[in-house]
């Protein structure tokens, strides 16, 4: 009789990963960054539990889009005040902050269950190539 083996999240030691956004498309990035946050990168893959690695992106400012999307793509939000509905271009919002537009494809590229703000945790975004992650890069 086999039985079925359940990886323990306590006993998985979580990697880091260091992307350089620089010249690469938005949603191409945003599918890897998902991938590696869910852990489907590893043999022990499961979809009940947070087995995702670390990922550190810098030069988030320097993403690129395909065609036109910095005028067209626009993200709305709502205060939650009456004729509260808010909208935002991409243009905008990357020059204002260019971390947020990343950090929002990644957000609806996972799984919408309880296990999206945790691995949302895992994730650390900069708009330059600086961050204070240099002792977990292995040399």
């Amino acid at each position: 009789m086999q039985k079925t083996y359940a990886p323990n999240p306590n006993k998985i030691e979580k990697s880091w990963h260091f992307i350089d956004a620089q010249g690469q498309v938005l949603g191409r990035l945003a599918t890897d960054i998902a991938s590696k946050l869910m852990g489907k990168n590893k043999a022990i893959f499961a979809p009940n539990e947070d087995l995702g690695d670390k990922v550190v992106v810098t030069n988030a400012s320097k993403i690129a889009v395909t065609g036109n999307k910095m005028k067209n793509k626009v993200y709305y939000h709502h205060t939650g005040y009456p004729s509260g509905l808010r909208s935002e271009t991409m243009e905008k919002l990357m020059a204002r902050k260019p971390e947020e537009v990343l950090r929002k494809a990644v957000l609806g590229m996972l799984p919408k269950n309880k296990l999206r703000k945790v691995r949302m945790a895992n994730l650390y975004i900069y708009k330059d190539s600086e961050h204070p992650h240099q002792a977990q890069e292995k040399k």
